[in-house]
């Protein structure tokens, strides 16, 4: 399970909302290992005046939140961070620099999804990888 909140100026964040949720679901898909059907973003377009640009970015500043059940290793979150800032800048022309990637872990029994804790899901895909 994820959710992912993305941040950014509404000026460069919605016209890229569909792009963005792409890439997102993409790595998702193929690093995280999540089903095609799990997507489940949010959007958070903000004005300038609201959404600082720190030194050495640009308006292109974007921070994506992702809460996600704990378990993935080291190397599966890295690989994760890789492609989106690979996926970012390639496809969304939202380098490195302006690209801030955060993952909040927690445990399946911190969540309750569709009338259950997490922990008693059943789920059609791997989360310890």
């Amino acid at each position: 399970m994820t959710q992912v909140k993305v941040y950014g100026r509404a000026d460069v964040l919605r016209p890229l909302r569909s792009a963005v949720s792409d890439v997102l679901h993409s790595a998702a898909v193929d690093v995280l290992g999540l089903p095609e059907t799990k997507r489940f973003h949010r959007f958070f377009p903000m004005d300038p005046e609201d959404f600082p640009t720190p030194d050495g970015r640009t308006e292109r500043y974007t921070i994506v939140e992702v809460l996600l059940f704990e378990g993935r290793t080291v190397e599966t979150k890295k690989a994760f961070y890789a492609r989106l800032f690979t996926d970012f800048a390639e496809r969304l022309g939202i380098g490195p620099a302006d690209l801030e990637v955060t993952l909040l872990e927690t445990p399946r029994h911190d969540w309750a999804i569709r009338g259950v804790a997490g922990d008693d899901l059943a789920l059609t895909y791997r989360v310890e990888q």
